[in-house]
């Protein structure tokens, strides 16, 4: 197997005195952000998490609702609108995305199981474009769910290119309780499993994001070795033994190869949300 390759430095916030930061710009895409991420959010739910005043926020969903990127239903709760809906339908076009589809169509020719696109955005894994299997008994998941980038596969898979300083940085002195309950015991644990995908190339979860399931991911790097995104099978335990095991994970990093060769020309991105 393949070795994931470091990425130079991790992504680090912009400073807040930053010249080019503008506070309404930030609240109003702070909003789209959530909105679009959980949907059917009230004035009292956007000013618990993002910290902001009701009468801020009022005035931004105001813009949003007139501009068609929000919609307002009876109860004063806000979801995507058509505008921020139709972004979300050119995601197709993008090279990363078109390229994931021809990249994995022997994977689910081979396996038909869910094989997701995944990015890393801040402290969360973000899934970009899905390949559903046609199995009835499949993870349930959509464009647009995240997971905490310690505890995914994906997540794994992108955190493992960050120096071991800038991942103490992000997750050390806090709590890391994965989605289905497991405690790592400290950055410690982190530091060991990430060292663990550096060595392998590829990153497995049984059971830590979803219970019953079994996610193995690979990375997708540029021609500078930079990690752009995250290849991941999604397969229920039920599904999986140690022979269709390594067999998924040989025909994923081969499906992962050929992807960043695909891509090896788009420049380094990532998201940061603030």
């Amino acid at each position: 197997m393949s070795t994931v390759p470091a990425s130079p430095a991790a992504p680090a916030p912009p400073s807040d005195g930053h010249p080019g930061r503008s506070p309404g710009v930030h609240a109003a895409l702070s909003v789209m952000e959530l909105v679009v991420a959980q949907g059917r959010l009230g004035l009292g739910d956007l000013a618990r998490d993002l910290n902001l005043p009701k009468s801020t926020l009022h005035r931004i969903c105001a813009i949003l609702v007139d501009r068609g990127w929000a919609i307002r239903d009876d109860q004063g709760r806000y979801e995507p609108g058509v505008r921020a809906i139709g972004l979300g339908s050119r995601a197709g076009d993008l090279p990363i995305v078109s390229g994931f589809r021809h990249a994995v169509s022997t994977l689910m020719t081979r396996y038909d199981e869910t094989v997701c696109l995944a990015v890393l955005d801040g402290q969360e894994s973000v899934f970009v474009a899905i390949e559903e299997t046609t199995q009835p008994v499949r993870l349930q998941t959509w464009v647009g769910r995240r997971s905490p980038a310690f505890a995914s596969a994906s997540g794994r898979v992108c955190l493992a290119a960050w120096p071991a300083e800038a991942v103490a940085a992000e997750f050390g002195g806090r709590a890391l309780i994965t989605p289905t309950g497991r405690r790592l015991r400290s950055v410690a644990e982190l530091h060991e499993i990430l060292e663990g995908v550096r060595r392998d190339g590829f990153a497995e979860n049984h059971e830590e994001t979803a219970t019953g399931l079994y996610t193995a991911s690979v990375p997708v790097v540029n021609q500078n070795g930079t990690v752009l995104a995250a290849v991941t099978v999604c397969v229920p335990t039920s599904r999986i033994d140690p022979v269709r095991r390594q067999g998924l994970l040989d025909d994923l990093v081969a499906a992962g190869g050929g992807l960043s060769r695909d891509v090896a020309w788009l420049p380094a991105f990532h998201a940061k949300r603030q």
